[in-house]
């Protein structure tokens, strides 16, 4: 395996942070190691700095992608922080119907394997019901990871994921496939608009605001600066009173950037 040195490390974890607003402090050095050394011996690559010549080179974008689908973490399953689902059922989709009937926006960025979302849309079935055909009930999600969109654009995940979900939606929405793993229906699949998409982009294109946007358990990646920037933004792309997801190891900061507190993790734009 590779060994990186302090300044190798320093290079790309510099142009990791510009780049995607991932902070990769010096306790980070092993786990960079671990997960590029290996790959980067069998591609022929001498050092870490000829592979940092050759991912500033490459303008196809693959090679960052590819570095990105190493470094990421995109552990996550069905119901993960459940009061949250409960949350967006009880308190966000009765007042989406009572303020924007038939449209309901929803983003869940930084959506991993699809876990969430397909979640989300399982709650918006049962809210629905009988009016599927009048709304719009379409959700779209975003990752930074081109591995962990084309696994949420399959849809298929092991049965451990899923002892979550209640036995009702397990019949209702996924098939097993007979090896201990299940797939997502394909007229729940449909509910997905799966988008490759960069937080740090500083312009985000919505035309419309989201009446709830999920971003949880992605901002413990970024520096305080980094983050601030990301919630004002996501601030803006909100409509009036809309609602904010975040995970239970993140904060908005003491001022709450706008947002007035829910509940644990839930935020709600004044």
């Amino acid at each position: 395996m590779l060994k990186i040195s302090d300044q190798e490390f320093q290079q790309l974890s510099q142009y990791i942070r510009s780049q995607y607003g991932i902070k990769l402090g010096p306790e980070k050095k092993t786990l960079i190691t671990g997960r590029l050394g290996n790959t980067l011996v069998a591609k022929g690559f001498e050092s870490f700095t000829v592979y940092f010549k050759y991912l500033m080179a490459d303008e196809s974008g693959e090679a960052a992608f590819e570095l990105l689908n190493k470094i990421t973490t995109n552990h996550t399953y069905f119901m993960r922080e459940a009061a949250h689902f409960k949350c967006f059922q009880e308190k966000v989709l009765p007042w989406v119907k009572a303020t924007s009937p038939l449209d309901a926006r929803i983003w869940s960025a930084g959506c991993s394997r699809g876990q969430e979302p397909y979640t989300l849309a399982m709650v918006m079935q049962d809210c629905v019901g009988h009016n599927k055909q009048q709304w719009n009930t379409q959700i779209l999600a975003t990752d930074i990871s081109a591995q962990a969109l084309t696994a949420a654009r399959e849809g298929i995940y092991p049965a451990e994921e899923m002892v979550s979900l209640p036995d009702r939606w397990r019949k209702t929405y996924f098939q097993p496939l007979g090896d201990g793993r299940y797939q997502v229906s394909q007229r729940l699949r449909k509910e997905l608009v799966l988008r490759s998409f960069n937080l740090m982009n500083q312009q985000f294109p919505f035309r419309k605001p989201f009446h709830t946007i999920f971003c949880r358990n992605v901002m413990i990646y970024f520096d305080a600066p980094t983050k601030k920037h990301l919630i004002q933004r996501f601030y803006r792309h909100l409509a009036p009173g809309g609602y904010l997801f975040i995970g239970h190891s993140e904060s908005l900061g003491r001022d709450n950037e706008g947002f007035r507190y829910v509940q644990p993790a839930v935020y709600r734009k004044e």
